[in-house]
């Protein structure tokens, strides 16, 4: 199931493109993380994206034509749900990452747990997206401390932190993670 984006940014679908963007705009300086002061800055950061997704997808005439004809179809939800939202990011995610395109399943994981922070698994598929791009050591042994840190007795993901710190060089959270493995 997908989004309706034209609910996300409150629009009629017969709304032009200006219409779409200044609305975004409106709606953007409304609800700017950097400008949420209040305590789930997470949800104002996942509202955000929820509506640069939309706006993306609907200033695109070929994005806009196929998500009108979802909607059409009846393959549409009323709001905006990040769940179902990080599940086709952790799917597309795990799609590209068994065809070899780590790049896009890195960015498509980060994108899942942007809108479920909550999701042990995405975390783990960003970790081992990331630790294979070098220039991403870091992003890898933070994605699987996050994965491990909501699953705390998941075999997999301390047997999967050890080795990503191991090649991360760093040795002592490495074996500390491989010991929880094997308990």
């Amino acid at each position: 199931m997908r989004i309706n984006y034209y609910e996300v940014l409150g629009v009629q679908r017969s709304a032009s493109e200006d219409e779409i963007r200044d609305t975004f705009r409106k709606l953007v300086r409304e609800n700017h993380p950097d400008r949420y002061k209040g305590p789930d800055k997470a949800g104002a950061e996942r509202k955000f994206q929820a509506l640069t997704e939309a706006v993306n997808v609907l200033t695109n005439p070929a994005r806009r034509k196929q998500h009108d004809a979802e909607l059409s179809a009846g393959i549409s939800k009323t709001s905006a749900d990040f769940g179902a939202v990080a599940k086709v990011y952790l799917a597309k995610g795990v799609k590209a990452f068994k065809e070899g395109d780590v790049r896009a399943a890195y960015e498509n994981f980060d994108m899942a747990v942007k809108h479920n922070p909550n999701d042990a698994k995405a975390f783990h598929y960003l970790a081992l997206a990331a630790s294979r791009i070098p220039a991403y050591a870091r992003q890898a042994v933070q994605a699987i401390e996050s994965a491990v840190q909501r699953e705390p007795v998941n075999a997999i993901y301390l047997k999967d932190a050890g080795l990503i710190c191991k090649r991360a060089g760093l040795n002592a959270k490495a074996e500390r993670y491989l010991t929880e493995a094997l308990k």
